[in-house]
Protein backbone atom coordinates (compact mmCIF):
# COMPACT_ATOMS: atom_id res chain seq x y z
CA UNK A 1 0.00 0.00 0.00
CA UNK A 2 1.88 3.68 -0.82
CA UNK A 3 1.16 6.06 1.25
CA UNK A 4 0.45 9.78 -0.65
CA UNK A 5 2.10 12.59 0.28
CA UNK A 6 1.20 16.73 0.24
CA UNK A 7 3.14 18.47 -2.22
CA UNK A 8 2.74 21.53 -0.34
CA UNK A 9 3.55 20.31 3.61
CA UNK A 10 5.18 16.80 3.11
CA UNK A 11 2.28 14.99 5.56
CA UNK A 12 0.46 12.27 4.88
CA UNK A 13 -2.51 13.08 2.66
CA UNK A 14 -4.76 11.22 4.86
CA UNK A 15 -4.05 13.37 8.01
CA UNK A 16 -5.54 16.34 5.91
CA UNK A 17 -9.25 15.75 6.92
CA UNK A 18 -8.61 15.09 10.78
CA UNK A 19 -10.87 14.98 13.66
CA UNK A 20 -9.53 16.13 16.92
CA UNK A 21 -11.78 15.15 19.93
CA UNK A 22 -11.13 17.15 23.52
CA UNK A 23 -12.25 14.42 26.12
CA UNK A 24 -13.64 17.65 28.60
CA UNK A 25 -13.78 20.98 28.71
CA UNK A 26 -10.82 22.92 29.92
CA UNK A 27 -12.67 24.40 33.23
CA UNK A 28 -13.15 20.88 34.62
CA UNK A 29 -9.04 20.51 34.58
CA UNK A 30 -9.60 22.41 37.61
CA UNK A 31 -11.22 19.81 39.56
CA UNK A 32 -8.56 17.40 41.07
CA UNK A 33 -9.47 14.32 38.72
CA UNK A 34 -10.30 11.81 41.79
CA UNK A 35 -13.09 13.69 42.66
CA UNK A 36 -14.26 15.05 39.16
CA UNK A 37 -16.93 11.31 39.34
CA UNK A 38 -18.51 12.79 42.34
CA UNK A 39 -19.22 16.22 41.00
CA UNK A 40 -20.36 15.62 37.39
CA UNK A 41 -23.95 14.51 35.75
CA UNK A 42 -23.85 13.64 32.06
CA UNK A 43 -21.94 11.84 29.78
CA UNK A 44 -19.89 12.38 26.83
CA UNK A 45 -22.12 14.75 25.17
CA UNK A 46 -23.86 16.61 28.00
CA UNK A 47 -22.40 17.44 31.42
CA UNK A 48 -22.45 19.14 34.44
CA UNK A 49 -19.86 19.39 36.50
CA UNK A 50 -21.09 21.35 40.33
CA UNK A 51 -19.15 24.44 41.03
CA UNK A 52 -17.90 24.90 37.46
CA UNK A 53 -20.44 24.43 34.61
CA UNK A 54 -22.66 23.28 32.31
CA UNK A 55 -21.23 22.35 28.68
CA UNK A 56 -22.87 20.69 25.51
CA UNK A 57 -20.42 18.75 22.89
CA UNK A 58 -20.08 20.50 19.55
CA UNK A 59 -18.43 20.05 16.31
CA UNK A 60 -16.01 22.84 15.25
CA UNK A 61 -15.07 22.64 11.68
CA UNK A 62 -11.92 24.76 10.26
CA UNK A 63 -11.39 24.84 6.41
CA UNK A 64 -8.02 24.44 5.37
CA UNK A 65 -6.32 24.94 2.13
CA UNK A 66 -6.73 22.51 -0.25
CA UNK A 67 -10.21 21.47 0.28
CA UNK A 68 -9.50 19.63 3.56
CA UNK A 69 -11.74 19.93 7.34
CA UNK A 70 -9.82 20.16 10.30
CA UNK A 71 -12.70 19.01 13.05
CA UNK A 72 -12.39 19.61 16.19
CA UNK A 73 -15.09 17.97 18.48
CA UNK A 74 -15.17 20.58 22.00
CA UNK A 75 -17.04 21.73 24.16
CA UNK A 76 -19.56 24.77 24.39
CA UNK A 77 -20.48 26.58 28.29
CA UNK A 78 -23.63 27.04 28.20
CA UNK A 79 -26.49 28.08 30.90
CA UNK A 80 -27.68 25.47 32.77
CA UNK A 81 -31.23 25.78 31.59
CA UNK A 82 -29.72 25.42 28.02
CA UNK A 83 -27.91 22.13 28.63
CA UNK A 84 -31.72 20.99 30.49
CA UNK A 85 -33.20 21.99 26.92
CA UNK A 86 -30.66 19.81 25.04
CA UNK A 87 -31.14 16.92 27.32
CA UNK A 88 -34.64 17.02 26.70
CA UNK A 89 -34.66 17.22 22.86
CA UNK A 90 -31.38 15.08 22.30
CA UNK A 91 -33.61 12.06 21.26
CA UNK A 92 -36.58 13.70 19.63
CA UNK A 93 -37.84 15.15 16.77
CA UNK A 94 -37.18 18.73 18.23
CA UNK A 95 -33.36 17.91 18.52
CA UNK A 96 -33.17 19.35 14.31
CA UNK A 97 -34.00 23.20 16.10
CA UNK A 98 -31.71 22.92 18.65
CA UNK A 99 -29.32 26.06 18.66
CA UNK A 100 -27.13 27.05 21.55
CA UNK A 101 -25.18 29.97 22.41
CA UNK A 102 -22.19 29.92 24.78
CA UNK A 103 -18.65 30.23 25.57
CA UNK A 104 -15.92 27.47 23.62
CA UNK A 105 -14.82 25.57 26.65
CA UNK A 106 -11.45 24.14 24.84
CA UNK A 107 -8.28 25.88 23.27
CA UNK A 108 -8.28 25.47 20.15
CA UNK A 109 -4.21 24.48 18.91
CA UNK A 110 -2.94 27.65 16.34
CA UNK A 111 -5.26 30.22 18.04
CA UNK A 112 -5.45 29.31 22.14
CA UNK A 113 -5.78 33.06 23.07
CA UNK A 114 -7.69 33.95 19.77
CA UNK A 115 -10.17 30.91 20.71
CA UNK A 116 -10.67 29.87 24.22
CA UNK A 117 -13.47 31.62 26.13
CA UNK A 118 -15.06 32.85 23.01
CA UNK A 119 -18.70 32.95 22.24
CA UNK A 120 -20.17 30.61 19.85
CA UNK A 121 -23.48 29.73 17.90
CA UNK A 122 -24.14 26.21 17.36
CA UNK A 123 -26.88 24.06 15.20
CA UNK A 124 -27.62 21.23 14.21
CA UNK A 125 -26.75 20.41 10.93
CA UNK A 126 -27.15 16.61 10.64
CA UNK A 127 -29.09 14.67 13.22
CA UNK A 128 -27.02 12.03 13.56
CA UNK A 129 -23.91 14.38 14.86
CA UNK A 130 -23.39 17.12 18.06
CA UNK A 131 -24.56 20.93 16.83
CA UNK A 132 -21.91 22.21 14.83
CA UNK A 133 -20.59 25.67 15.38
CA UNK A 134 -22.10 27.89 12.62
CA UNK A 135 -21.21 31.71 14.12
CA UNK A 136 -20.23 33.72 16.45
CA UNK A 137 -20.68 37.67 17.43
CA UNK A 138 -16.81 37.79 17.97
CA UNK A 139 -15.35 38.90 14.73
CA UNK A 140 -12.05 36.41 15.19
CA UNK A 141 -14.11 33.50 15.87
CA UNK A 142 -16.31 34.26 12.99
CA UNK A 143 -13.11 34.34 10.52
CA UNK A 144 -12.35 31.05 12.29
CA UNK A 145 -15.27 29.60 10.88
CA UNK A 146 -15.43 31.03 7.52
CA UNK A 147 -12.10 31.54 6.62
CA UNK A 148 -9.46 28.83 5.01
CA UNK A 149 -6.43 28.13 7.14
CA UNK A 150 -2.85 27.16 6.36
CA UNK A 151 -2.87 23.09 6.46
CA UNK A 152 0.30 23.00 7.37
CA UNK A 153 -0.07 25.55 10.21
CA UNK A 154 -3.42 23.70 10.97
CA UNK A 155 -1.93 20.65 11.42
CA UNK A 156 1.24 20.94 12.84
CA UNK A 157 -0.72 22.56 15.64
CA UNK A 158 -2.97 19.42 16.10
CA UNK A 159 -0.12 17.10 15.75
CA UNK A 160 3.34 18.79 16.16
CA UNK A 161 5.30 15.54 16.24
CA UNK A 162 3.23 13.81 12.78
CA UNK A 163 6.04 14.76 10.04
Amino acid sequence: MTQVHCPTCGRLLDEHDRHVRFTIPEPVLTVPAEERQALTWGNDVLMQVQGVGAFVRILVPIKLTGGYTMTYGTWLGVHPDDLRRAWEVWRTPEYTELRLHGLLANILPSWSSDSYGKPLEAAVLDVDHVPYAVNSPDEFMRRLLQDQWPHDMVLHAATPDAR
